[in-house]
C-alpha cells in the first residue's frame, strides 16, 4: 500500500475534510488501474494555459477542493474553453472560491454514454460496490446494480448484464461497444480500494464515460472519508458435524415437560411421541409424576442414561443455572424454546451473551433461544411447535422466524414438498442460518434449501456460505423485514442510492441464492427446484389447451426473458399430421380444445424431444378432470337419461388419464433431461402442486397460473447461469 495514498486521507481527516478532492481521489484510482481521462493539475493561471496547450483545445477547467461534492453547483466547472484567455478568465473566476486548492485541467471529451461506478459501506455487510447510468439521469432512474465488495471478474460481468440500460455498452447510433475488459477492471479495483481503505465511506466516479471508441474513461470521482469504519467482528462457525447432531438425536430429554394442555412442554412431548420418534425420550419436572402417559424425573441426574439431546422449555432466569446440570450430565447439545432474550431489548440481549459465554466454556452448543424447534423426516424427529408431520423429501427448510417456519412446512405438506429437515433458528445466539447452510451443503438427502430470512448475523460469511452452498443446490430465499435508508445523509450519488434491500438484492444475485417476493413464491419455486432438471438455456416450447392461456404465456415469458422460438419445419409437419388444419401452426401450440385424450401427449413428446427448445410449459392439460367433474355434477341435477355408472366410468377415465399423463411428463423430463412446467385447467380440493410419479428421478410440477409456471422458469434459467458462470439478462 502506497505511504502516500494513506497519507493523504490521513492529512484530509486530520484537517477536518469530510472528502477528499478530485485530484486526489483519482490518484486512488491510478493505483488500482482503473482509466482515469487525461488531465493535469495547476496552481495558478499560467500553469493552467500551459497544461491547456499540452492538452490541447478546448478543454474543461475544474476547481480543486475538499468538501464540496457537487463542483457545477459551486461555480467550479467550466467547458468548453477554446483558448488561452478563456482559461485565464475561468481561473480568475474560481481563484476567490474558499478552500481552492488549484484546479484540473481536462481535454474536452465527447462521449454520450454517461455510467456510474463506486462503492459505499453498508453498516452491517460493508463496502458496497455500484454500476449504473450515470450523468444526470444517476438519481432520475436509478437504474444500478450492487455487489458486494471485493468482487470477481463474473460478478463484475454479471453487474454490467443487469441494469436496463446494457444495451447502451453493446454500442448504439454507429458507436463502437464499450471496453468490457476495462469495466471489468474498474469494479474489480473499486472493489479492491474499498478493502484497502477502509477510511473512505463512499467513492463516487460520475461520470463514467464510454467514448464513441468504446473507450472507457473515468470523468469526475469523489472519496468521501470518515475514519473507523468496521464491521461487527465474526462469531465462531459450529461444524457441520455438530450441526448434524441436532437432527438425528439417538435419545432425548425434555426439561421443563408439562401435563398442561397447550404448554411448550406438553405440545412438544405430544409431537415428538405421535410422531413415532425411534429413541428414548425422557422428561424432566421437579414436581415428577406422570406426563403424557409417561413417568417424569425430578432432575438430570435421575435419569438412566445421558441423552443426546436436551429440549428446555423453562423460564430464561432458570437457563444459566441448568447449564451446570447439562455439562455434569454429559449433555452437550440444547434446543432453547424459551424467550426472554435478545429479542426483548438491552437487558435480554445481555443476558443471552452471559448465556453464550457460560455454554461456551462449558462446552454445550446452543440452537436458539426462542426457537419454534426442528424436524427431520427421515427420522421420525418432529420437535416443532406445530403439529406438522410432512413426509421425508429433499427440502431442508431454515426460518428466523418460527411462525412464519411452521406456516411454510404446514403448506410444504399439503402441496406434496417432501421434507429432508426444518430448523426454526430464533435468535441464533450460537447456531446461525450460516452454520446451516454449512451443514445443508454437504448433506447428501438435501436437494434444495427453502430459507426464510429477515437478517444475517454476519453479512459477509451469509454471502461465502451461501455462495458456496448454491454450487451444490438451489437456495430459493424470501426475505422478510422493511427496507431502511441509512441514517447518515450521504454526499455521493452512489451513497445515496443505497438500501437494505437493494444490497441485499445484490448480495443475492452474487451467491447464487432465487431471493422470492412472497411466501406462495417460496413454495412454487421450492416444488420446482426440488423435482424438476435445470433448464440449459431460455428457449420455451408452450402447449395449450385454449389460445387465450398461450397468448398470456408468451407474453409473461417475454417480461421475464425467455424465448419462444419458431417451430421447426419438422415439429410443424409433425402437428399437421395430428391435429385439425385450424391448429395455431406457430409457438405456442394450440390443441384447440381437442377431446381426444391422446393429442396432448403427443404433442408433449414431439416439444420435449425437440432440440429447438430447453423446456416446456403445459396449459391445461391436467385439471380437465375437477372441469368434468363439475360438469357431471350439474348432469345428475338436471338430466335423469344418463346413469350413474356411466357418469362414474367418465370420471373414471379422466382419472387414469391424468394419472398416467403425470407418469408420461416425469418420464420425459428424464429421458430428455429438460424440465416440463404444467398449469392446471382447474384445481381440485386434493389437488397439489407436486404429483409424484412412482420410479422416476424427476416428478411433475402444475401450477394454478401460467404466470407461476414462467417465473420457475425464468427463476431455475437463472440459477443454471449462475453455475455455469454466464450473465444472465
Amino acid at each position: 500500500m502506497p505511504p502516500d495514498l494513506g497519507d493523504a486521507i490521513e492529512q484530509a481527516l486530520t484537517a477536518g475534510s469530510r472528502s477528499l478532492d478530485e485530484s486526489e481521489s483519482k490518484t486512488f484510482l491510478r493505483e488500482f488501474t482503473i482509466p482515469v481521462i487525461p488531465e493535469r493539475t495547476a496552481a495558478s493561471a499560467e500553469e493552467a494555459v500551459r497544461a491547456a496547450e499540452e492538452i490541447g483545445y478546448p478543454v474543461v477547467l475544474k476547481g480543486l477542493a475538499r468538501d464540496i461534492g457537487h463542483k457545477t453547483e459551486a461555480g467550479l466547472v467550466r467547458l468548453g474553453l477554446e483558448h488561452s484567455g478563456a482559461v485565464r478568465h475561468a481561473f480568475q473566476e474560481m481563484e476567490g472560491t474558499p478552500g481552492l486548492r488549484g484546479v484540473l485541467v481536462q481535454p474536452q471529451i465527447k462521449a454520450e454514454r454517461e455510467f456510474l461506478a463506486g462503492f459505499f459501506r453498508d453498516p452491517q455487510f460493508g463496502p458496497v460496490l455500484m454500476f449504473g447510468l450515470g450523468g444526470i439521469f444517476t438519481e432520475a432512474l436509478s437504474d444500478v446494480s450492487l455487489r458486494l465488495a471485493p468482487v470477481t471478474e463474473q460478478d463484475a460481468r454479471d453487474m454490467l448484464a443487469q441494469i436496463r440500460s446494457r444495451s447502451l455498452l453493446q454500442g448504439v447510433r454507429n458507436q463502437r461497444p464499450a471496453d468490457e475488459a476495462a469495466l471489468v477492471r474498474t469494479l474489480t479495483g473499486l472493489g479492491e480500494l474499498a478493502r484497502d481503505y477502509p477510511d473512505i465511506r463512499e467513492l463516487d466516479i460520475n461520470p463514467l464515460l464510454i467514448t464513441a471508441e468504446g473507450e472507457v474513461l473515468a470523468a469526475d470521482a469523489l472519496a468521501v472519508l470518515e475514519r473507523g469504519q468496521s464491521l461487527p467482528g465474526s462469531r465462531p462457525a459450529i461444524s457441520p458435524r455438530t450441526t448434524e447432531e441436532f437432527f438425528r438425536p439417538r435419545s432425548l430429554v425434555f426439561i421443563g415437560a408439562s401435563s398442561r394442555l397447550g404448554k411448550w412442554g406438553h405440545l412438544l412431548v405430544t409431537n415428538v411421541t405421535s410422531g413415532r420418534f425411534p429413541g428414548a425420550v425422557y422428561l424432566v419436572n421437579p414436581k415428577g409424576g406422570t406426563i403424557a402417559g409417561q413417568e417424569a424425573y425430578t432432575s438430570l441426574d435421575s435419569l438412566p442414561e445421558t441423552p443426546d439431546l436436551a429440549v428446555v422449555t423453562i423460564p430464561a432466569a432458570k437457563i444459566s443455572g441448568l447449564l451446570e446440570d447439562l455439562r455434569h450430565k454429559g449433555i452437550t447439545r440444547m434446543v432453547l424454546i424459551a424467550s426472554g432474550f435478545a429479542e426483548t431489548g438491552p437487558q435480554g440481549r445481555e443476558l443471552e451473551h452471559e448465556l453464550v459465554d457460560k455454554a461456551n466454556r462449558l462446552g454445550i452448543t446452543i440452537l436458539g433461544p426462542n426457537t419454534m424447534g426442528l424436524c427431520n423426516p427421515h427420522h421420525s424427529f418432529y420437535c416443532t411447535g406445530s403439529i406438522v408431520q410432512p413426509r421425508p423429501g429433499s427440502t431442508a427448510m431454515i426460518s428466523q422466524s418460527g411462525n412464519m417456519g411452521v406456516q411454510l412446512l404446514s403448506f410444504a405438506e399439503q402441496q406434496g414438498i417432501g421434507i429432508r429437515s426444518f430448523c426454526g433458528s430464533g435468535n441464533e445466539a450460537m447456531l446461525s442460518v450460516e452454520d446451516f447452510l454449512d451443514y445443508l451443503a454437504e448433506d447428501e438427502l438435501t436437494r434444495t434449501v427453502m430459507l426464510y430470512l429477515e437478517s444475517p448475523k454476519d453479512g459477509h460469511r451469509f454471502l461465502d456460505t451461501a455462495r458456496r452452498a448454491s454450487r451444490k443446490k438451489p437456495i430459493v430465499l424470501l426475505k422478510g423485514g422493511s427496507t431502511k435508508q441509512g441514517s447518515k445523509a450521504a454526499a455521493s450519488h452512489t451513497g445515496a442510492m443505497s438500501s437494505d434491500n437493494a444490497v441485499f438484492d445484490g448480495l443475492c444475485r452474487q451467491a447464487g441464492v432465487i431471493r422470492v417476493d412472497g411466501p406462495m413464491d417460496l413454495l412454487d419455486l421450492t416444488a420446482a427446484f426440488s423435482s424438476l432438471p435445470l433448464p440449459q438455456g431460455r428457449r420455451v416450447a408452450v402447449v395449450t389447451l385454449g389460445g387465450g392461456w398461450g397468448v398470456i404465456t408468451a407474453d409473461m415469458c417475454a417480461q421475464y426473458g425467455l424465448v419462444l422460438p419458431e417451430l421447426s419445419q419438422e415439429v410443424l409437419s409433425f402437428m399437421d399430421a395430428e391435429l385439425p388444419p385450424y391448429w395455431s401452426r406457430s409457438n405456442p401450440v394450440d390443441l384447440v380444445g381437442e377431446s381426444d385424450l391422446s393429442l396432448p401427449l403427443k404433442a408433449m413428446e414431439k416439444l420435449a424431444a425437440w432440440d429447438g427448445c430447453d423446456a416446456v410449459i403445459n396449459l391445461g392439460i391436467l385439471g380437465r378432470r375437477a372441469f368434468v367433474q363439475d360438469y357431471l355434477n350439474a348432469v345428475r341435477r338436471v338430466d335423469p337419461g344418463y346413469s350413474e355408472e356411466y357418469l362414474q366410468d367418465v370420471d373414471r377415465e379422466l382419472a387414469r388419464f391424468e394419472q398416467e399423463y403425470v407418469e408420461a411428463v416425469a418420464c420425459l423430463m428424464e429421458t430428455h433431461e429438460k424440465p416440463i412446467f404444467g398449469v392446471r385447467l382447474q384445481s381440485g380440493e386434493s389437488d397439489r402442486t407436486i404429483e409424484e410419479a412412482s420410479g422416476s428421478r424427476y416428478q411433475s410440477v402444475f401450477f394454478h397460473t401460467p404466470e407461476k409456471a414462467v417465473k420457475a422458469c425464468a427463476m431455475m434459467y437463472r440459477y443454471n447461469c449462475f453455475l455455469c458462470g454466464t450473465c444472465e439478462t
